[in-house]
């Protein structure tokens, strides 16, 4: 099939600092089970679908599950993205995200933090939050169920906020207790006021133009289908396949 992917040399030494270490058995043929993850992750395929230039479909899918549960996607796109080091602006925002039938299915595992799975005005979703610097490429993520506040997200993506002047949000974003916490870490707000607000909110308008980038974003990762569409069950596999979006798209 000549529509098939394949990481370039250049690619998978980028990639390789981020390979958790061989334990006994020398792991086969990086390059093309990482290929295989990756096609199967943008085209939505089931797993016993993949073609059979990948290799066994068995042996993709283990590698996924195993290292989705150790983290190490998402840590490639953070690492990634730390080697550009934003200094100017970053970007906040939130998008939903459907859940297929497959991931709701079944009770979720007692002890744990749930499927992260919500119920809309839309149906069964998961939000997405994210941060993106001035050019429109993600630096972190952080997953929801689909009815929970932008505010939790905001919450837990304010730690990893890289040293920046300004932030751009809309005006979802317009809560006292953000700007102040944003103005702690020096950084200035450039989100508009709530329309219930007494005393309106002065803010750059033409920056705040810029926010479109992170709304771009958005509908590039959700081109591959295992994005727009949740089929995991596991949020913290399907947070796995959100990141390696990204790096394909927007770090490699």
């Amino acid at each position: 099939m000549s529509d098939l992917f394949w990481l370039t040399d250049a690619q998978m030494a980028r990639l390789a600092p981020f390979f958790p270490k061989s334990h006994g058995k020398p792991r086969v043929d990086e390059r093309r089970v990482l290929s295989g993850i990756i096609f199967i992750n943008r085209n939505g395929l089931r797993w016993r679908d993949a073609p059979a230039a990948y290799g066994p479909h068995k042996t993709l899918y283990s590698r996924w599950k195993r290292w989705s549960e150790k983290g190490i996607f998402a840590r490639m796109m953070v690492g990634l993205a730390a080697e550009h080091g934003e200094e100017k602006s970053v970007m906040i925002d939130a998008t939903y995200l459907k859940a297929h039938r497959t991931a709701t299915s079944m009770a979720a595992k007692k002890g744990g933090r749930g499927r992260l799975i919500g119920r809309t005005k839309g149906g069964m979703n998961t939000k997405l939050h994210a941060i993106c610097d001035s050019q429109g490429r993600p630096i972190d993520l952080f997953i929801t169920a689909g009815q929970v506040s932008d505010y939790i997200g905001a919450r837990a993506l304010l730690r990893g906020l890289p040293n920046v002047k300004w932030m751009l949000a809309d005006r979802g974003y317009d809560a006292d207790w953000f700007r102040e916490a944003l103005k702690d870490k020096g950084i200035r707000a450039c989100i508009p006021g709530r329309k219930q607000r007494i005393k309106p909110v002065k803010y750059d308008k033409r920056r705040y133009k810029r926010r479109n980038r992170i709304e771009i974003m958005f509908g590039r990762l959700k081109d591959w289908r295992r994005v727009a569409t949740r089929y995991d069950r596991c949020p913290k596999v399907f947070l796995s396949a959100i990141a390696l979006a990204a790096v394909v798209i927007y770090w490699l």
